[in-house]
């Protein structure tokens, strides 16, 4: 829950206990019951701090309603001390501890929904939701930078000499290799099943270029071999889509470059 309304919660549950309090000051006669509207402001509370403050929002009210008891003179003040206002007081700590519960426990399921909505199952990098909100930030920033795809070269053959749990073995040291690649500034994603995608805090063609050779280099050396293509903003395109197929258009272009330039097997001859 974002900060801003946690203290509006909070402000709330506080206004709600003083009007509280006060009308019970005013108004409240024996049987009337406005000491229920206590379990409003306790239940703001909970919701914006958890458990433990919760059930202090509770005790809190608690003592509210016992002083209000004592500076009622509608009231007597021996009441205070019958089991009915233990009775309310357990009430109160209960519901502001469970309310606090389930807030915290809603909390922490919607955080784990939203990571599982912007990573992939696989191999944990942001997946293509997550990378176009990236790429939104930084085209609205106006600062240059680099879009890179890494196209997997071999997960074919993984997949289908080895299985497709050695393809996924490779995918993770992929993704693995190009995370540990580049810093906390850049943003790296899959957005394909064998493809991934980089924003990289460089300027230009000629920071893009010298970076991909020693990276297909590298993922070479790693088993992980993949070919790149890359698009520098705003040189290559002024929005999401013109730069990613400029990227697009060179990494495959790069690809077939490479198919011809494979050195092909001799013949093996027949032994007589």
């Amino acid at each position: 829950m974002p900060a801003a309304s946690r203290y509006l919660l909070l402000l709330c549950a506080g206004l709600c206990f003083a009007l509280t309090f006060g009308a019970f000051l005013v108004y409240e006669r024996p049987g009337l019951g406005l000491g229920h509207f206590y379990y409003l402001g306790i239940a703001l509370a909970a919701m914006a701090v958890g458990t433990r403050l919760g059930a202090a929002a509770g005790l809190l009210a608690t003592g509210l309603y016992a002083s209000g008891v004592v500076l009622n003179p509608h009231i007597q003040s021996g009441e205070v001390l019958r089991v009915g206002t233990l009775t309310r007081a357990v009430t109160y700590v209960t519901i502001g501890g469970l309310i606090g519960w389930f807030a915290g426990r809603n909390r922490t399921m919607l955080a784990e929904l939203h990571v599982l909505a912007e990573r992939d199952s696989l191999t944990g990098l942001p997946n293509t939701r997550a990378f176009e909100a990236a790429i939104t930030r930084r085209l609205a920033a106006g600062r240059g930078f680099v879009l890179l795809l890494a196209d997997m070269d071999a997960l074919k053959d993984f997949n289908r000499d080895e299985g497709f749990t050695a393809g996924n073995d490779a995918l993770r040291r992929l993704a693995d290799q190009l995370a540990r690649s580049f810093g906390p500034d850049d943003d790296v994603a899959r957005v394909g099943s064998d493809e991934f995608a980089i924003l990289a805090s460089i300027q230009g063609d000629d920071g893009a270029a010298p970076l991909v050779a020693r990276l297909e280099r590298a993922l070479a050396d790693g088993r992980t071999k993949a070919t790149l293509g890359w698009a520098a903003f705003p040189q290559e395109g002024d929005n999401a889509l013109a730069l990613y197929r400029a990227a697009s258009e060179r990494l495959y272009a790069r690809k077939v470059m490479r198919s011809y330039l494979r050195p092909v097997p001799e013949p093996v001859e027949a032994v007589s």
